[in-house]
């Protein structure tokens, strides 16, 4: 890679990074795991560097690889069991707030995998339609039932307690 190219990714790296990798959490739940699909959006990314032609649609390109590596993930047989529960990185004295984040994020993180990427795309990274099926590879159709079951899951989940407005 060029020196001018190298700088250029650099640059996008530090810009990007942090916001991809708050993306990633609220997909797949876990920080860890996070950094490790951000990690391989942005592997991918430097080795077809060459290849990109639009540099404007760099955020797309990094989205739609994380996004479709995480639904890759999911569907591989080790990810389905887990051998423990949930285990905080710290203690965090719940507050009005922080609490209905903290409430979401867990439903969110039963949510299934295709659903929850619909959210997070639409509500989070404020992707319209058109935006998300472009990410997730397919229908605008598609997008919005899973959008619409998303909710509905959410909302069985969350019950009475529910941080969502009644209609969106």
């Amino acid at each position: 890679m060029r020196a001018e190219d190298e700088a250029a990714f650099r640059e996008l790296f530090a810009g990007r990074a942090r916001s991809l990798r708050r993306t990633a959490y609220l997909l797949c739940g876990d920080w860890h795991r996070a950094e490790d699909l951000v990690q391989t959006a942005f592997v991918k990314l430097y080795a077809s560097w060459a290849k990109v032609r639009e540099r404007e649609a760099l955020d797309s390109y990094l989205r739609t690889v994380l996004v479709r590596a995480y639904v890759d993930e999911t569907r591989r047989p080790s990810r389905r069991e887990r051998l423990f529960g949930d285990v905080p990185d710290y203690a965090v004295a719940e507050s009005g707030g922080l609490g209905d984040r903290m409430e979401l994020a867990a439903a969110l993180r039963q949510v299934p995998p295709r659903q929850r990427a619909c959210l997070v795309l639409r509500f989070y990274d404020d992707l319209s339609v058109t935006e998300t099926a472009a990410a997730l590879g397919c229908a605008e159709g598609t997008v919005k039932s899973q959008t619409a079951k998303g909710l509905g899951t959410l909302r069985a989940l969350l019950g009475s307690h529910s941080p969502l407005p009644l209609e969106l």
